[in-house]
């Protein structure tokens, strides 16, 4: 069986529904395919995209912006993932690139968070997503999806509904397998897929595996694994692409065999993604003849808020040593930990604990509460002294600080079911940053995890999102402007 397009995208998550729009929207005949169902980790994130320079929000909520402030901020989190020029026109075009959202239905909220966390409740949408208010200028540019709950899902559907609306052909249940070159050009794509009853059968459990492979991974595994099961009946098919292919796959924490090759001291972490995250679209670029880069950069989420009130704590490590800033985001200090070697305790005093003890129930979203719950109760060992909860902790005793009675709240890698340490992949092809054409490579491209982005460096809430949209939007208009020339 053979289809053929001016435009394949692999993978249809936020990068690849983005470029399929893009592609479209120049005249391009456009087919998207997924493993799964599409979403991938862009439908369970929070649906949080990093914005700023004076987006429509922030002038409504009084925010105070500009591109050079955001650009001033984001060069120390991205460094030299991106060159400056890429980096600059990330922040200027940042404004515009959130009111094409908004045109494709994507909803959001001027409301601003007044108070310091990793994710807003169903009360506000603003915020500041990373660790803006450490450098001069400080504004909040988390812009979440305006949805009940972690608004990924929310996200992903208008931008599903968006890419059918533009004419884009979506195959679910089909895998790439092997990318076709002839002369030295990418110009189609061999695939595997499902149809009839299998189809619908591995459609259903990898949608019912997709949190539980979260939250409770052995469910997780199994669902998937029976998904997995079914693709023995899937059937070869061809995909002839004219003008280009577009790579966005995801990153690859979902193998972590590859993770340990390429960052050993990265383990004992929640995988987050889909098993589609395995390296797979990586994979086919390199086959093609392109390169990776920042494999090693793995982002490791350890949070110390909500409740705002423990950001006043102080981090230590297993020798009672302070390092870190409990004010930074929780990707900063989760790299702080790893290389202490993954352990690592947050003490705050009597004061802090009872003061975040009342802003649990108005500074945390449902599925925050338990964890919460968790460090503020097992998690945690209180006794008199310094010296007492050290020893109760195992650990030495740091300077005292506050009034007694002390707590150590274990804030290590692996601090226990309750209390899951997120990480993912950032490193993958090296793309042209005007065009993000694969470096090399003809007719191919690769956008969001599946490329070597904006925040290939560093990680902040909502930057991976808003490089999807930037990256794959790059990768959509360029394929198809490519053809015209």
């Amino acid at each position: 069986m053979e289809v053929t397009a001016d435009v394949v995208v692999i993978g249809f998550g936020a990068a690849g529904a983005c470029a399929a729009i893009e592609a479209a929207a120049a005249g391009a005949s456009v087919v998207v395919l997924d493993r799964f169902g599409g979403g991938g980790a862009t439908a369970l994130s929070g649906g949080v995209v990093y914005a700023g320079g004076g987006t429509r929000q922030q002038v409504e909520a009084g925010v105070t912006d500009s591109a050079d402030a955001m650009f001033s901020y984001l060069r120390h989190e991205v460094r030299d993932a991106v060159s400056p020029g890429t980096l600059r026109r990330f922040c200027e075009d940042s404004a515009k690139m959130l009111a094409w959202l908004e045109d494709q239905g994507v909803p959001f909220d001027a409301r601003v968070s007044p108070f310091k966390t990793s994710y807003p409740t169903d009360d506000y949408y603003l915020y500041l997503s990373g660790s803006e208010d450490a450098w001069p200028d400080p504004a909040p540019r988390g812009h979440r999806t305006r949805a009940k709950g972690t608004s990924g899902k929310a996200f992903f559907t208008r931008l599903a509904e968006a890419t059918r609306r533009a004419g884009v052909r979506i195959m679910p249940q089909t895998r790439a397998v092997e990318l076709v070159v002839a002369d030295g050009r990418v110009t189609g794509v061999r695939c595997r897929t499902l149809s009839g009853l299998p189809r619908v059968l591995h459609g259903a459990l990898s949608k019912a595996g997709a949190k539980p492979w979260l939250y409770y991974p052995p469910l997780g595994k199994r669902l998937f694994g029976l998904a997995a099961w079914l693709e023995r009946f899937s059937r070869p098919l061809m995909i002839n692409a004219g003008q280009g292919v577009i790579i966005a796959a995801g990153g690859f924490i979902a193998d972590r065999a590859l993770v340990h090759e390429n960052a050993p001291a990265y383990r004992g972490g929640l995988a987050l993604g889909t098993p589609g995250d395995d390296g797979g679209g990586i994979r086919l670029g390199v086959g093609a003849g392109g390169k990776t880069a920042r494999m090693d950069k793995i982002s490791v989420w350890r949070f110390i808020t909500p409740p705002s009130a423990l950001q006043r704590g102080v981090l230590v490590d297993a020798a009672g040593q302070r390092f870190g800033d409990a004010t930074l985001y929780g990707a900063a200090n989760g790299g702080a930990i790893v290389e202490r070697g993954g352990k690592a305790w947050l003490l705050i005093d009597d004061e802090i604990l009872q003061v975040a003890r009342a802003q649990v129930k108005t500074q945390t979203a449902p599925f925050q509460r338990w964890q919460v719950r968790y460090l503020l109760g097992r998690g945690m060992v209180t006794a008199p002294t310094i010296e007492e909860a050290a020893a109760k902790a195992g650990v030495q005793a740091p300077e005292p600080f506050g009034t007694p009675p002390y707590s150590l709240i274990n804030v290590s890698v692996r601090a226990g079911f309750g209390y899951p340490c997120p990480m993912l992949t950032l490193g993958g092809l090296v793309v042209d940053e005007d065009t993000g054409q694969v470096q090399g490579v003809a007719g191919l491209y690769a956008a969001g995890r599946s490329a070597v982005g904006v925040c290939s460096e560093s990680y902040v809430s909502g930057l991976a999102l808003a490089d999807c949209v930037f990256s794959g939007r790059r990768a959509g208009q360029h394929v198809a402007k490519e053809a015209r020339c």
